[in-house]
C-alpha cells in the first residue's frame, strides 16, 4: 500500500435499513481490535462535506445492534455528485488523518465512494438497502427485515379483508425493483403480484381474475404492487366501479424502512462490516462486498455497478403457478 492504513471512518448513505447500525458496530469493533482510529460521519456525504465527523469508541456503539435505522443519520447530497465536491470531501478526509472509508449504501453511495477512492482515499462499499436490487449481491441489509415487515402487515390486512368480502391492494417498497412485492406475494399468497419489470399495464387482466375468482367462491382478493408502478388508490377505485367488488389500497410506504433487523440483518451485517475493514487492511481499495453462493465476497465497484439483475424467471413463473 502507499500508505499505512491508521485511521477510518464509516459512513451511511441514501435510504436508511435495518441491519446498518449492525454494521456501523462491526467497523467500529473490528477497526479498533486491529489497531486503529475509527470516527463516525455524520449524514452521509452531506456531513462529510459539513465535517461533521465524531470519534467512535467501542463503547460508543453498544447497544445499537437491535436498532432499526443508522445512529450516523443519513442524507441525500448533490454537491457530492460534481467533481468539485468529491474532491473537497477526500480533501477534508485528509484533513482529519482519515485514511479510509466503509461505505454502507446502493448504488448511488458506491459512486461516491468510487470517487473518494479516484481522489486518492481507500473506500469500501457494503449493500445497504431494502430493495435488493444490488446486482453484485444475493443479499443486501436491510431486505430480510423489511420484506418480514410487510408480511407481517399484508397478513393483517388480508384477515379484515377475508371478513369483508373485499378485493384489497397493497402497495410495497420498491421503485425500480419487485423484489419485495415479489417475496410478499409468494409469502402471503397473493393473488396478483404486480412488479415493475414484469407489469405490462393490462388492467382488465386483473379485473377478469378477480371476477373469475369471485364465481369460484372466494372471499378476498389480494393484490400485490410495487412502489414502481403505484396509483394503487386510484386503481383500487377502478376495480371496484368494473367489478362492483368493494376494493381498498393500503400503501405501507416507510414502516417497511424501520423497526428491530431481524436475525439475519444483523448477523449478515456485522460480517459484512468486519470483512470491509480487513480487505481494507489489505491493501485493497474501491471494492463493493457481496454475498454469493454462501460466502462473503468483494468487487471492483466499476464492476458491481456494471452488473445488472433482473428477476428471476422460475420463480416469478413459480408466483403464477401459486
Amino acid at each position: 500500500m502507499a500508505k499505512e492504513i491508521k485511521t477510518i471512518a464509516v459512513l451511511t448513505s441514501g435510504g436508511d435499513a435495518p441491519g446498518m447500525n449492525a454494521a456501523i458496530r462491526a467497523v467500529v469493533r473490528t477497526g479498533i481490535a486491529r489497531g486503529l482510529k475509527v470516527k463516525g460521519i455524520r449524514k452521509g456525504y452531506q456531513g462529510l462535506l459539513n465535517e461533521d465527523i465524531i470519534d467512535l469508541e467501542a463503547r460508543d456503539v453498544s447497544d445499537i445492534i437491535q436498532r432499526g435505522g443508522t445512529i450516523l443519520g443519513t442524507a441525500r447530497c448533490l454537491e457530492f455528485k460534481q467533481a468539485e465536491g468529491q474532491k473537497k470531501g477526500a480533501d477534508i478526509c485528509r484533513k482529519h488523518g482519515i485514511d479510509g472509508i466503509v461505505v454502507i449504501g446502493g448504488d448511488g453511495s458506491y459512486r461516491g465512494a468510487q470517487a473518494l477512492s479516484r481522489n486518492g482515499i481507500n473506500t469500501i462499499g457494503l449493500p445497504g438497502t431494502i430493495d435488493l436490487d444490488i446486482a453484485c449481491t444475493e443479499y443486501t441489509i436491510g431486505f430480510d427485515t423489511a420484506v418480514n415487515t410487510a408480511m407481517q402487515a399484508i397478513d393483517r390486512v388480508k384477515d379484515t379483508s377475508s371478513s369483508h368480502e373485499r378485493c384489497s391492494i397493497i402497495e410495497v417498497m420498491g421503485r425500480d425493483a419487485g423484489y419485495i412485492a415479489l417475496w410478499c406475494g409468494i409469502a402471503n399468497g397473493a393473488e396478483d403480484i404486480l412488479l415493475p419489470e414484469k407489469y405490462d399495464y393490462d388492467e382488465q387482466r386483473i379485473i377478469n381474475n378477480i371476477i373469475e375468482n369471485r364465481k369460484k367462491g372466494k372471499s378476498h382478493h389480494i393484490i400485490i404492487n410495487a412502489e414502481g408502478i403505484g396509483h394503487s388508490v386510484s386503481m383500487a377505485r377502478r376495480i371496484e366501479a368494473a367489478t362492483g367488488i368493494e376494493t381498498r389500497a393500503t400503501i405501507l410506504g416507510y414502516m417497511q424502512r424501520g423497526g428491530s433487523p431481524s436475525a439475519m440483518d444483523r448477523y449478515y451485517a456485522s460480517i459484512m462490516g468486519a470483512y470491509a475493514v480487513d480487505i481494507m487492511l489489505k491493501g485493497m481499495t474501491n471494492r463493493v462486498v457481496g454475498y454469493k453462493k454462501g460466502e462473503f465476497v468483494d468487487y471492483d465497484i466499476e464492476e458491481a455497478l456494471n452488473m445488472t439483475k433482473s428477476i428471476n424467471e422460475y420463480q416469478y413463473e413459480v408466483s403464477k403457478i401459486l
